[in-house]
């Protein structure tokens, strides 16, 4: 294989002329023939075992050309473009016979490539960096946290529901003397203000006792997702069960002793600041590290083939994919949930692809500017840090993870240090305007985890 040419016909657009010489197209004409024999019946020989020379002179002398063509077009054309010095991107490509026959295969191929990238005063960019102060009341808060999770529900006999506790409760509900699907429910647990059901219906149970049996009547709200309930009177027959109040733990040494390794409140505290105050320099460093990435895709300069927009929003549709997975869901079902298609969801993730494809032209560019790679030292131990990551032998993981792509990672994280190592930092301390106070009822007012 010989690269005869290489010609830009358009912006990030390149025609490559290959030669597959006559002896490699003939292998690959003869192996087409092997492959290809065996369905082919020709009269006087039995299925599949015609010579060669006669099948051509049947059905003619490029009987096998197509097979051969395409397979040794993809090895050829990747060795074209490692002879070219181009980088190609996933994209369409242009395929032109020019030629097959007894002195080889001549085709060309257009292909998309990465575009030319400028970028300058990556050095010294001023950013500012905020770090959040820690209060008393962000202790008291975390500490809250851990007293939820040690907390434990009692059942209450003495008194009539209210707003926080926990009920369990039987519901059927009717719209116009109907039934309708997911109005009904045996045992369900509810916690009171909690916005979980329709305006209303939890105001309703409040003010009952354990065994009562009422009706509850309440209009779902106009823009409700089932369109056959929107704007509609109902009335649910209910069956309240069981009221239960979740009981915290006295914060004291002893709740300390239960929860952490340490014997008193005090030194408790100290250690949750110490983490906090961890937690708020990380939280600092991230969203400095964000302004300045933000600063380099404004001062990168290039002319960002479509495809590369298009491919980086298919890798982050595939992660957000197995995201839906592990909580097993899927993009259907997410996209019948929320009302979208994938029209709709590639637009969605379309600002931070853009966002992702400039940041990394712009770190290439600046680690070759800077002549930045890591070291054999510092590759094999990168290939270490997998292994250990995949639970498995660094063998193993050289076999997928090729040291090109490799080298090529590690010097954009080598080219975003310099970056952030020269940058002119200026550091400040954020107090929160109002502090927070830490309830002792239980509620938990957080809303539900979105996708």
């Amino acid at each position: 294989m010989s690269l005869k040419s290489t010609t830009q016909v358009a912006k990030n657009r390149y025609q490559l002329e290959v030669l597959v010489d006559a002896e490699e197209f003939e292998k690959a004409v003869d192996a087409a023939y092997h492959k290809e024999s065996k369905k082919i019946t020709i009269p006087g020989f039995r299925k599949g075992k015609a010579p060669r020379g006669f099948i051509e002179k049947y059905y003619g002398d490029k009987v096998f050309y197509d097979e051969a063509i395409n397979s040794v077009y993809p090895g050829a054309l990747e060795k074209a473009v490692d002879e070219s010095k181009l980088e190609m991107i996933e994209d369409k490509i242009d395929f032109d016979l020019v030629s097959a026959g007894a002195d080889g295969l001549v085709f060309k191929a257009t292909i998309t490539t990465k575009p030319e990238v400028e970028i300058e005063d990556y050095k010294g960019i001023p950013v500012t960096k905020k770090v959040q102060e820690v209060m008393d009341s962000d202790i008291d808060a975390e500490i809250e946290k851990i007293r939820n999770r040690n907390s434990r529900m009692v059942t209450v006999e003495d008194r009539e529901a209210q707003n926080g506790d926990i009920v369990v409760l039987d519901f059927d509900g009717s719209v116009d003397g109907k039934e309708f699907s997911g109005g009904k429910a045996e045992n369900y647990t509810l916690q009171l203000g909690s916005g979980q059901f329709i305006p209303g219906f939890e105001d309703q149970v409040a003010g009952h006792r354990s065994g009562d049996e009422f009706d509850i009547n309440v209009k779902f709200p106009e823009d409700y997702g089932a369109k056959n309930l929107a704007g509609k009177d109902a009335i649910f027959h209910v069956k309240l069960h069981e009221i239960k109040v979740k009981e915290l733990p006295q914060v004291d040494d002893d709740f300390v002793k239960d929860v952490s390794e340490f014997d008193t409140l005090d030194a408790y505290r100290s250690d949750v600041r110490e983490k906090l105050v961890k937690d708020a320099e990380t939280k600092a460093n991230d969203e400095m590290d964000n302004k300045l990435v933000n600063t380099l895709v404004s001062k990168l300069k290039a002319d960002v083939p479509e495809a590369m927009f298009e491919n980086q929003i298919n890798e982050d549709l595939r992660d957000f994919s197995y995201r839906l997975q592990s909580q097993g869901l899927n993009v259907k079902t997410y996209m019948k949930y929320t009302g979208q298609n994938m029209e709709a969801i590639r637009k969605q993730f379309r600002p931070e692809a853009e966002r992702q494809v400039k940041f990394r032209l712009a770190l290439e560019k600046i680690a070759q500017l800077e002549k930045i790679t890591p070291s054999e030292e510092e590759i094999e131990k990168e290939y270490a840090k997998l292994a250990e990551n995949y639970k498995t032998e660094v063998d193993k993981v050289k076999s997928f993870v090729h040291k090109e792509d490799l080298v090529k990672d590690m010097s954009v994280e080598k080219a975003f240090h310099l970056v952030r190592d020269n940058a002119v930092v200026a550091e400040e301390k954020e107090s929160p305007k109002t502090e927070k106070k830490p309830s002792d009822d239980g509620i938990n007012s957080e809303n539900s985890p979105k996708l």
